[in-house]
């Protein structure tokens, strides 16, 4: 757990962090995460965000695989609703400046 208290540029930067997950998948998060390196609360949002963000990127290789045998076409939808709605979720957290781990996320970066 990190005990420093983030300010409000802190929080604006991570807010968008998640939320540019949505649109942009990894970019934004390994940006601030590489960019924000004598900010421990913001890396951490930044890391959260680029692990799930990852981990959305092998889920979207996985549905693209299943195109194969017609089934992937029925978790495109769920799969893109699931990634907006934590990336929101993470967003309005972040804002708040409470930490937020994503749900069902790999862990490939490590702290």
């Amino acid at each position: 757990m990190i005990e420093t208290s983030p300010n409000s540029s802190d929080k604006i930067a991570a807010t968008l962090t998640h939320l540019g997950g949505i649109f942009f998948s990894i970019i934004p998060s390994l940006i601030v995460y590489f960019a924000a390196s004598n900010n421990a609360w913001l890396k951490e949002q930044a890391r959260n965000a680029l692990n799930f963000q990852l981990t959305m990127l092998i889920a979207w290789i996985v549905v693209g695989m299943l195109h194969w045998v017609l089934i992937g076409f029925l978790l495109v939808y769920p799969l893109e609703l699931a990634n907006a709605i934590l990336c929101i979720v993470a967003a309005i957290r972040a804002n708040q400046g409470e930490p937020f781990r994503y749900p069902a996320s790999i862990e490939l970066i490590k702290p």
